[in-house]
């Protein structure tokens, strides 16, 4: 049995793991699709050129890429060197300062909107809530978002299969928990959830490479990782001999707006879609 310390210590391992593949994970991620943005556009009720946005944790700047390329005024939030270190090589003209979700280090009531991509689950929600409440000017808004694997996708339900066995995980159950791990823990905020479909065809090593980015591979040791990899290929390119991927995936949007007093919100949650 693990311990409250070992899960902590394995959490902070990867959480900090992306900064020695900043550049990679810069360049495979996949980024968002438009509609996402037109959504929060909607759920806010304003455009988000204009708007004053927080991107939390925000690494190389994928979101904070595309939230500017709206139009709006934006400033990143960003814990480590290396990823703080490739957004300002992406992104020279937007400032990114070091902090977390934790403890922002941004002045009272003065954000329309906190973003926070692929993310939010490496903050203390019990802390991440009431700093977002702080930020947020009243009526302001906080959008939470991830990209998860489309599990009902036939060859990508059976390649989460394999990664859990080589990996000792249940890759559906850490799916279904993005809300349970991550969400306002007292609903102080009423977070309503979004669910969109996308998807990318990219090079059968831009996949790869792609799954090699992501925490779990990279806390697992290199060789074991390159094991899996090399093992996973040859199974994908049976479902695509061209060496074209098609990943597909669920974004999760979770959404929530603060009352003009800066009072909790009672709206209620829908019920879970994907």
């Amino acid at each position: 049995m693990t311990t409250p310390g070992h899960d902590q210590a394995t959490h902070t391992a990867r959480a900090h793991s992306f900064n020695a593949v900043a550049a990679q994970y810069a360049a495979v991620r996949p980024s968002y699709p438009p509609a996402l943005f037109d959504t929060i556009e909607e759920l806010t009720g304003r455009p988000l050129a204009g708007s004053r946005v927080v991107d939390i944790g925000a690494g190389t700047g994928m979101a904070t890429a595309r939230l500017h390329a709206r139009g709006a005024d934006v400033i990143a939030v960003e814990p480590g060197e290396g990823m703080a270190a490739e957004f300002r090589r992406r992104l020279p003209g937007v400032p990114v300062v070091r902090g977390s979700g934790n403890a922002l280090p941004l002045a009272h009531h003065t954000a329309d909107l906190l973003t926070c991509a692929q993310a939010w689950h490496w903050t203390d929600p019990a802390r991440a809530v009431p700093e977002a409440v702080r930020v947020l000017r009243p009526g302001g808004a906080l959008a939470l978002w991830w990209n998860t694997s489309a599990l009902d996708v036939p060859w990508i339900s059976e390649a989460a299969a394999r990664a859990g066995r080589h990996f000792g995980l249940d890759i559906a159950a850490e799916k279904r928990n993005v809300d349970a791990r991550v969400a306002d823990p007292t609903d102080r905020l009423g977070l309503l959830r979004r669910d969109l479909r996308w998807s990318r065809r990219v090079p059968l090593d831009t996949h790869l490479a792609n799954l090699g980015s992501h925490s779990l591979f990279l806390t697992q040791g290199a060789e074991r990782s390159a094991a899996y990899l090399a093992e996973e290929r040859r199974h994908v390119l049976a479902v695509f001999p061209d060496g074209i991927v098609e990943e597909a995936y669920d974004v999760t949007l979770l959404f929530a707006t603060t009352a003009p007093t800066t009072a909790p919100t009672t709206a209620t949650p829908p019920a879970p879609t994907a």
